[in-house]
């Protein structure tokens, strides 16, 4: 909550003490109802001259109270909608077996159990081959938790796959098509021209530590621990991939793919608009350039479209208005939803480069078409307690692929002339 004292200076309530969603919620559109008036007010003093230092000072310190008290509630909305593992669903005999037989691998590094049950699977892996499978219930919760916090995942298409690579064919020319009536010969159709995309996995790999006292603990659920030590490593890692990762070892992201003007597209490519104005948005009427990267995107690409940026570029547009006097950025509508730009999700994801010269901080598109993450088969967990002495370390695996998958359905906003 926020509000001006007598002497002029702006107070911002902090809630990161705050357990309740719907308070969070309230508070931080209290905070952006306060947000706007300040914002008006800088906008109105710009008109007139220059804005006031203290003014600009206090729509800063809203902007940034906002982005944190979204922080806020989004962790509490991803608290309240995680499962609980181990819960009453049913449980086969055999799914029982491995979870218990895991547990006790976890807690004193006995895997007689799992390496009987590994062969009758005749599955390929051995402490050698980097640990055992985690039990099906845990593999599919860190899925779950990985889709609610990994940004660009949980928009993208994610398809599971047995194989290290996953390639995948495409047409670059479909097949003759026409109108014909219902009795007239029928032209044979041309052979389509296909091509293939090619997805390899790599392997991403995070290290929780665990006392002795904690795995003696009966209490302790090991699976929800493993579950939650590794999210968010995983997630912050393969997010960055997903953004620019160079494809060496890691998923190849839609931002290191060759960039041309969007005038110059071609199947391969990412087309981008230019601002024209380098490291800025247009000075007069910089909304209407994020209305040419939106009707860049094909009709058929634009139902299902999201903004993906930084919260420091959000933080620039969330001052933007458009002819009307109407802010193009619009604050969820409910606690756990995203936030608008122009009718359209905004997707926070901190790998996003800054604004920039000639950097390309906003990517719009649908990308549930247009980018595809790949996930290999199995997470594996190796208990080592020698390394590093008094604690066990657990060298959790999982291998992850990624990449564009449709080139038309991702645009990009280049600031820079040309």
């Amino acid at each position: 909550m926020s509000g001006a004292t007598n002497t002029g200076v702006l107070e911002v309530k902090s809630i990161a003490a705050s357990d309740d969603l719907t308070g969070a919620f309230e508070e931080f559109m209290t905070t952006f109802e306060a947000f706007k008036r300040e914002n008006d007010q800088r906008l109105r003093e710009i008109e007139r001259r220059s804005a006031d230092p203290l003014t600009q000072e206090k729509v800063e310190r809203l902007s940034a109270a906002l982005d944190e008290q979204k922080r806020l509630i989004d962790r509490l909305g991803l608290k309240k909608a995680r499962p609980a593992l181990g819960g009453e669903m049913t449980v086969s005999p055999v799914a029982l077996e491995h979870k218990d037989a895991f547990h006790a691998y976890l807690r004193s590094g006995d895997d007689r159990q799992l390496r009987a049950i590994e062969a009758k699977a005749m599955s390929y892996g051995s402490p050698q081959d980097g640990g055992y499978l985690v039990p099906e219930e845990l593999e599919a919760e860190i899925g779950r938790r990985l889709a609610a916090i990994s940004p660009i995942r949980s928009i993208a298409s994610v398809r599971q796959v047995s194989s290290a690579v996953l390639k995948k064919p495409f047409a670059i020319s479909g097949p003759a098509t026409g109108w014909v009536g219902e009795t007239a010969q029928r032209s044979q159709t041309a052979t389509p021209t296909l091509d293939e995309l090619s997805f390899p996995t790599a392997e991403l790999y995070a290290m929780p530590a665990a006392t002795a006292t904690l795995l003696e603990d009966s209490v302790v659920d090991l699976d929800a621990w493993i579950a939650g030590e590794i999210e968010t490593a995983f997630a912050e890692q393969e997010g960055a991939a997903f953004v620019d990762g160079d494809g060496n070892n890691k998923p190849l992201g839609f931002l290191s793919y060759e960039q041309v003007e969007d005038t110059s597209w071609s199947w391969g490519k990412v087309g981008y608009r230019a601002t024209g104005r380098d490291g800025a948005l247009p000075q007069n009427d910089p909304a209407d350039i994020l209305i040419d990267l939106v009707y860049a995107l094909k009709a058929g690409y634009r139902q299902n479209a999201s903004w993906v940026m930084n919260r420091r570029t959000q933080a620039a547009l969330r001052k933007i208005k458009d002819k009307d006097g109407n802010y193009l950025w619009q604050p969820p509508t409910t606690p756990g939803a995203r936030a608008m730009l122009m009718g359209f999700p905004v997707v926070e994801a901190e790998d996003m480069p800054d604004i920039a010269s000639d950097a390309t901080p906003i990517a719009f598109g649908d990308f549930q078409r247009g980018y595809l993450v790949v996930d290999r088969a199995g997470v594996r967990v190796l208990r080592d307690p020698y390394s590093s002495k008094p604690y066990v370390l657990f060298y959790t695996t999982k291998r992850v692929g990624g990449g564009i998958q449709n080139f038309e359905a991702i645009k990009l906003l280049k600031f820079g002339t040309e």
